[in-house]
């Protein structure tokens, strides 16, 4: 009598055979599952730093070997976000020494200045990034805020025009995650938004450019007169919204 399953044994592993009276009663055989794909080095620190766990990041990102330029500035930022500004630094500059054209770790570089308040030095930095990567919205960004801080209005306006015309929502990003750091943090923060109200306003971004004039209001920019009078807000005025900011007094925040 021939069986549908006979088991053989050979050297103590047990194989089955699936008959022929089987296939015709409708058994199929199952696919074995795909094996699940092993994660890199890489891989894990970049799920870390998404998941804000940069120790871990940076435990990872060690064990790729030899390091990229990639790794060492992605290596910078996790230790940047913990706020170890030193280690950060060394990091870029270890990876501007293995790549000197890597414009992502030249820019890092200058948020490390900024946030030291070596703002002349960030600038320096920025500005060499714009040469190897010229039509970077973030790099712009942060050349703007950089003058910004510097009190150089005008720079500061020039920059943030040139990065909303190449990408018209850098601004509007939230998170540092990638390899390129984007800086935006300002002392003046009203006066701050007044300038990001301007800039909107140009580029006729009008909801925008009203959310950043009442930033600017609540956050006690008093001088309400610029608004009614300055020509960049000509095409707000025709709005209803605007009217009825301009009416509010809102909260300082």
């Amino acid at each position: 009598m021939v069986s549908s399953h006979r088991l053989s044994r050979v050297s103590g592993i047990f194989f089955v055979f699936i008959g022929v009276a089987a296939a015709a009663s409708g058994l199929a055989l199952q696919e074995p599952a795909p094996a699940a794909k092993v994660l890199s080095f890489e891989d894990r620190g970049d799920i870390y730093g998404v998941r804000k766990m940069f120790r871990e990041a940076i435990e990872a990102y060690k064990q790729v070997t030899p390091p990229t330029a990639v790794i060492l500035n992605k290596i910078g930022i996790a230790y940047q976000q913990q706020n170890d500004l030193d280690s950060a630094k060394k990091y870029y500059e270890r990876a501007v020494k293995l790549q000197p054209n890597y414009a992502e770790a030249i820019n890092n570089i200058g948020t490390v200045e900024y946030a030291n308040k070596n703002f002349r030095r960030s600038t320096k930095y920025y500005k060499k990034a714009l040469t190897i990567q010229p039509r970077s919205a973030s790099v712009y960004s942060n050349l703007g805020t950089a003058w910004f801080s510097r009190h150089n209005y005008k720079e500061a306006t020039r920059c943030y025009d040139e990065a909303l015309s190449i990408d018209p929502q850098v601004f509007e990003r939230h998170g540092n995650h990638g390899v390129m750091l984007e800086q935006r943090d300002v002392q003046e923060r009203s006066k701050f938004n007044y300038y990001m109200a301007r800039t909107y306003a140009k580029k006729g971004m009008n909801e925008l450019a009203l959310q950043y004039i009442r930033k600017a209001l609540e956050g006690g920019f008093k001088d309400k007169k610029k608004f009614l009078e300055e020509e960049d807000f000509a095409a707000l005025r025709k709005l209803p919204d605007f009217d009825d900011l301009m009416k509010l007094e809102p909260r300082v925040l």
